[in-house]
């Protein structure tokens, strides 16, 4: 049985969903914008940045692609409990980093673990702060949606 006097009620995890929902698809397509800005600019201006190319669509980048918008929805529910109706930047900023590095450092111990030199490294480390910069891009959707009423911010506790 659920206690009456939860924040938990129905109405925020409609809200919590659409937070969710917003921050996947806008992961998704930063995730897409970011993978073409690599073919586009980075890949072929750099040499040392050519590893950042897709050169085929196959079921990998699908796969980064969908969990990118997991990712995106997961950080979008907690983003939304995290800041609450706090106008704490710290809150916000400490979100976006802790994300955006724990995707960013996962994608370069992938990288050190596949046979990556040193020269690799280049890579590796743009990888990390496309991470974080999207996770900044996706709280800034976020920010925008809850400032434009269609996401409702989580209610802070009553003390």
């Amino acid at each position: 049985m659920v206690n009456s006097s939860s924040n938990f009620t129905l109405a925020e995890r409609i809200e919590s969903l659409k937070a969710g929902t917003l921050a996947g698809i806008s992961l998704f397509l930063t995730f897409g914008a970011i993978a073409l800005g690599n073919n586009l600019i980075l890949g072929h201006s750099w040499e040392s940045l050519a590893n950042l190319e897709i050169i085929t669509l196959d079921w990998n980048i699908l796969f980064e692609a969908v969990i990118a918008f997991i990712s995106g929805f997961l950080f979008g529910v907690t983003y939304r409990y995290i800041i609450r109706q706090d106008r704490n930047p710290h809150l916000k900023s400490g979100a976006v980093v802790a994300f955006g590095s724990v995707r960013g450092l996962g994608q370069i111990d992938v990288g050190l673990n596949s046979e990556a030199t040193f020269i690799d490294l280049w890579p590796l480390m743009v990888l990390g702060m496309e991470s974080v910069v999207a996770f900044a891009v996706v709280g800034l959707v976020l920010d925008l949606g809850i400032s434009q009423k269609w996401i409702k911010p989580f209610a802070s506790s009553p003390n």
